[in-house]
């Protein structure tokens, strides 16, 4: 099915369905995804192969003088947004100035919209990383990627790029001592042949284990809304979310549904 990329660096304001009105910023190149995961319900479609178009990373430079540019527009209209979230065209801490252009955003949030929060949707591939695990810390909503306690599940599901260690992953969240949400993407159907559905029992209740493990400060628990690269993936019903969100809540966390 259709899929679309970002074209700018700085997108948006956008109803979020998990973070409220969102300003976007985009640290990946317009023209393509840069993502350490191959996700196969990611709404900019697969990774692009080895024939894809050239292409570079915005500098840090350009992320701060276009993000002043919309803050100072959106506070002379009145409508400052309420985050200011990290997404786009793939995984942004792959940036190699992250760090540094967490420190700016922090600045001009600081100086225009004190009361906005800053969010970074991550797959938390990069967090061993301690320079990327520090900017995390500075951070409002460090929101990580944890789509099953299966590797198996993983590989299918997610199809990290290069090395990815569940068990050092996992670790690695626990480290934020709590300075961290976890979101989960749930979806079912197939893929080149085979089944997948990471919102049976059997998936989830290892998967609140390793929240145990984790303590996060709340799970963001959602299925796929917009168009997919594989047609044949379909909706977790709302029903089944909300019977998780209740096992999260019961295990001790805050959750939220969206659908």
């Amino acid at each position: 099915m259709p899929t679309f990329l970002f074209d700018d660096i700085i997108f948006g304001p956008v109803k979020s369905r998990r973070l409220g009105v969102s300003l976007g910023i985009n640290l990946l190149p317009g023209n393509r995804k840069v993502c350490s995961f191959d996700c196969i319900y990611c709404e900019c479609g697969f990774n692009p192969g080895k024939d894809a178009p050239s292409s570079t990373l915005p500098s840090r430079d350009e992320v701060y003088d276009d993000l002043e540019v919309q803050l100072k527009n959106m506070i002379a209209k009145d409508n400052p947004p309420d985050v200011i979230t990290f997404a786009g065209n793939g995984e942004p801490t792959l940036h190699p100035h992250f760090p540094g252009i967490i420190d700016d955003t922090i600045l001009l949030r600081d100086r225009y919209c004190p009361d906005a929060r800053i969010a970074v949707l991550s797959n938390a591939t990069r967090i061993h990383s301690p320079a990327v695990f520090n900017a995390l810390l500075k951070i409002d909503d460090n929101i990580q990627k944890l789509d099953s306690a299966n590797y198996d599940t993983i590989r299918l599901l997610d199809r990290p790029q290069g090395r990815f260690d569940l068990e050092e992953t996992v670790k690695n969240l626990k480290k934020f001592n709590g300075h961290v949400v976890i979101q989960t993407l749930f979806v079912k159907g197939t893929f080149n042949g085979t089944a997948i559905d990471n919102s049976t029992d059997e998936e989830v209740y290892p998967w609140i284990n390793l929240l145990k493990f984790i303590a996060p400060s709340e799970v963001m628990v959602y299925t796929i809304a917009r168009d997919t690269p594989v047609n044949t993936l379909e909706k977790v019903p709302l029903s089944r979310l909300k019977e998780i969100a209740d096992m999260v809540r019961a295990a001790g966390f805050k959750a939220k549904v969206s659908e």
